[in-house]
């Protein structure tokens, strides 16, 4: 059984931020680089910040990028911070295993969530939206020295730049437990989101010759 990853109300507010980024409530701009724009708003029950990050990926049609997005063993050949990522069976519930790698000393994380795709036709536009919520009700035992995050959801729009590129938003939130660094925490934002942007880019334009390679 597939469990639910967002209610339709979720899918259309992620395809409205395309349009207009929705930035009232305590939003402010954190950073702007390799043309993307990232906000954070702060969330005083955690001390930690949830992002929304805007951006271009150019040279990349939206539907590729989505496929892209969607390949977890294709993910395991370009994201280097991936130690193992995958769909399986938890007693009936379909969800994804990913751990993550930290630099150490810090302990790997871990996460199960569970994701939707919809390609859907808004006012004649085509848009792809992804979404992901952690499943903590998923039956998954922890592994010893890896930290587990419960607390993680991410959304993600893609439609034509009317170009041969991708216009791309993403909100996303996690929660990864322990003492995580200030330092970190900021490169992860700063660096390792436009990082993450870039480097599917070039999944992107490498997919094709990796499904002939298959």
């Amino acid at each position: 059984m597939s469990l639910s990853a967002g209610s339709e109300h979720e899918f259309r507010s992620a395809c409205k931020e395309l349009d207009e980024p929705q930035l009232d409530g305590g939003w402010e701009l954190f950073t702007e680089t390799m043309g993307v724009k990232i906000y954070r708003l702060y969330d005083k029950d955690t001390g930690l910040y949830e992002y929304k990050v805007f951006g271009v990926l150019g040279g990349c049609i939206p539907d590729l990028c989505a496929d892209v997005y969607m390949d977890l063993t294709y993910r395991k050949h370009w994201d280097g911070y991936v130690k193992e990522l995958d769909e399986k069976d938890f007693g009936g519930d379909r969800a994804i295993y990913w751990e993550v790698k930290y630099p150490f000393p810090l302990s790997n994380r871990d996460y199960v969530y569970v994701r939707e795709r919809r390609d859907l036709d808004v006012d004649g536009r085509k848009i792809w939206v992804i979404l992901a919520r952690s499943s903590p009700q998923t039956s998954c035992a922890e592994k010893k020295g890896v930290l587990r995050v419960n607390d993680y959801k991410q959304s993600v729009a893609m439609e034509s730049d009317g170009a041969n590129g991708t216009r791309v938003f993403m909100h996303y939130f996690d929660n990864p437990g322990g003492m995580i660094p200030t330092w970190l925490v900021n490169w992860a934002a700063k660096s390792g989101v436009p990082g993450f942007i870039k480097d599917l880019q070039t999944a992107c334009s490498n997919y094709k010759t990796y499904c002939e390679g298959k």
